[in-house]
């Protein structure tokens, strides 16, 4: 059994256990109704299925914080079916299926730094750097003289990824991004 805490402690990206299935705490939320009990909803990825489920938990329920490693490693290299990630120390590598990366996948770099989560040394889960920078390999052109910003395009990054970017950037460009929320942050001169 993990350690066990009160609901009112959780935090973003803690890792949970729910029905002995280890989840990822994605944001919650105390809510406090005009008659009745108090309560949180929990919005949570399970780390084995990649689904996202509410849970509700009365403000008395404590939660078990879910028992497993994480190993900072970076990324090798894709085999067709699984992402490889290297343990700088140790040499060690360890290979992650892509159904368990998902969309995370068209993020990834080589070399870069990720935690891997490892479930009875299985691995269950990766969490990229919340920012990384990328070229644009593709995008419609801008116009001259326009600068708006809350305007979007799509662009296609050096990975593969796609992205809403502002209208003045171009094929070439380096764009730092929210690995969090796949979000454009800013353009980067490098």
């Amino acid at each position: 059994m993990g350690v066990k805490i009160g609901i009112n402690q959780i935090k973003r990206d803690m890792f949970i256990v729910v029905d002995g299935q280890p989840y990822k705490v994605l944001g919650y939320e105390h809510v406090k109704p005009g008659k009745g009990q108090a309560f949180v909803r929990v919005k949570a990825k399970n780390m084995r299925t990649g689904n996202v489920n509410e849970i509700t938990y009365k403000s008395s329920d404590s939660i078990e914080l879910a028992d497993f490693e994480q190993k900072q490693m970076a990324y090798s290299y894709f085999d067709g079916s699984s992402y490889w990630f290297i343990d700088a120390t140790t040499g060690d590598m360890i290979p992650v299926d892509a159904n368990i990366i998902g969309d995370d996948a068209k993020f990834l770099k080589e070399g870069m730094e990720v935690w891997i989560y490892l479930d009875k040394n299985q691995p269950i889960g990766i969490e990229l750097p919340k920012a990384a920078v990328y070229e644009v390999v593709h995008t419609e052109p801008g116009f001259k003289g326009d600068t708006a910003t809350n305007t979007l395009k799509p662009a296609t990054l050096d990975t593969g990824a796609e992205i809403q970017v502002p209208l003045f950037i171009n094929i070439g460009d380096k764009v730092k991004v929210d690995l969090r929320d796949k979000r454009y942050i800013e353009r980067v001169n490098e």
